[in-house]
């Protein structure tokens, strides 16, 4: 079997005294889609924010295409072609959306022979944003921010998209857009996707695996087709979640 893209032992959390991730073990292989889902305060976005970095894993190995980044700080977490698309979408709000795809596009070391092919990408895959290209970001609805978070995420041609909670807030049509569009990424271009997402429906329909969060333990895992046909996961995740 390969050895995984994205592998985490044993890996501890804290903030101050509270521990907020508790031996998490997990895998993501290369050209596939991993989802992580659980109840508000599971922890899952303090995991997507220890692989970065930031906060620092006080135990256990975190390592990415066979290196070990538990140590490294963020930007040379960045550096190694990881994105990160955040919760709440944290885009630049007074830089256009032309300026906000310029900054994703800093962490690809060949973007001066890519960009114009990788703008064009962007815009394929969201057409709205090359109609509001000259437009501020903050300007934008909170669909379009979305978008314009992922965008900005791919121009740095990452190896590894985490993707936290990308459908929080949206419209259901945003959210069927957004999914689709992860899907097609996957499986056109074999993008390695590592999502967070309170949406259980869709995520597991979505993901080649899945794994279940609970207080900070990873509690089940499983593709993710048989994640969705376990009554305990239908009862606590699924009820009212398809859109």
């Amino acid at each position: 079997m390969t050895r995984p893209l994205l592998s985490l032992r044993g890996v501890e959390t804290f903030y101050g005294k509270v521990q907020a991730l508790r031996g998490v073990d997990l895998d993501v292989r290369a050209g596939e889609i991993a989802t992580i889902i659980g109840a508000n305060g599971a922890g899952k976005t303090t995991l997507m924010m220890t692989i970065c970095g930031t906060p620092r894993a006080r135990h256990g190995q975190i390592e990415f295409d066979g290196q070990d980044i538990t140590r490294l700080a963020t930007h040379r977490i960045m550096h190694l072609r990881i994105a990160h698309s955040p919760e709440g979408r944290r885009i630049f709000p007074r830089m256009t959306v032309l300026e906000n795809l310029q900054m994703g596009a800093l962490l690809n070391p060949e973007r001066d022979q890519t960009f114009d092919s990788d703008l064009k990408r962007a815009f394929e895959l969201f057409p709205i944003l090359e109609r509001r290209q000259g437009q501020r970001g903050g300007t934008l609805s909170g669909g379009e921010q979305q978008m314009l978070a992922i965008a900005r995420a791919l121009m740095g041609r990452p190896k590894l998209l985490l993707l936290d909670e990308p459908s929080l807030g949206l419209a259901p049509l945003i959210v069927r857009q957004i999914f689709e569009v992860i899907r097609e990424l996957n499986a056109r271009e074999g993008l390695t996707v590592f999502l967070v997402e309170q949406n259980a429906y869709h995520a597991l329909r979505l993901a080649h695996r899945g794994y279940v969060m609970v207080n900070g333990k990873i509690t089940l895992s499983g593709t993710g087709a048989e994640l969705l046909a376990r009554e305990e996961i239908r009862a606590a995740y699924l009820e009212g979640g398809r859109h």
